[in-house]
């Protein structure tokens, strides 16, 4: 069954001035919809063809180059709309919580998942997840994700920043750290203590 590219959830334009229209449209039109051709290309006529995308994506390091990297690249990216909105704010309840005694405080968490995405070379993510029922911070290359057999460190995403130059670089340039610091005007905390809840 060929996978499809899901619509964003939001106007091309909701999330400015912190992510700019023309590089929501190039980003979903073009790279996701891209990850989503490239994939069903890739699983044409194979055993892959019936497996869901969690299912690929767990098998990762069994899987072809071009099925894990088209693959992570269609759920990094379905995961990433839905926890970016206009609203932004801060989160709270039960993830709060959990922020504060894991890190101290939200703004420092804010700095520790920042320095992750900026020390992430090349290109990537950046990623909260939960791990054995505590929270942490982690990064992965290209478009693996903590899902993944494959991953350094095993969790389940709460909240997933695209790092690669694609996400940022027609408003920012080359300047990561600005685009890190912007993209806190406009997560969707109510996903993302959805996906807190879910992963416990």
């Amino acid at each position: 069954m060929a996978f499809t590219l899901p619509p964003l959830p939001y106007a091309y334009d909701a999330l400015e001035p912190h992510i700019d229209e023309q590089t929501m449209k190039i980003h979903h039109d073009k790279h996701h919809q891209a990850y989503v051709d490239n994939l069903n290309k890739a699983i044409a006529g194979t055993d892959n063809e019936n497996k869901s995308l969690e299912e690929l994506v767990a098998s990762a390091g069994k899987i072809s180059p071009a099925v894990r990297n088209n693959g992570g690249g269609h759920w990094n990216h379905t995961f990433f709309w839905d926890i970016l909105s206009s609203d932004g704010g801060a989160p709270s309840g039960s993830l709060a919580e959990a922020i504060n005694s894991t890190f101290g405080s939200f703004d420092e968490f804010k700095t520790k998942f920042n320095a992750a995405g900026v020390g992430r070379f090349g290109s990537g993510w950046v990623w909260l997840i939960s791990r054995d029922g505590k929270l942490e911070i982690t990064s992965t290359p290209n478009q693996d994700n903590p899902l993944m057999d494959v991953a350094d460190v095993k969790g389940t995403p709460v909240l997933g920043i695209d790092v690669w130059e694609h996400a940022y670089y027609l408003k920012y340039q080359n300047k990561r750290p600005d685009y890190l610091g912007a993209i806190w005007n406009v997560i969707n905390w109510n996903k993302v203590q959805e996906n807190f809840d879910k992963a416990k």
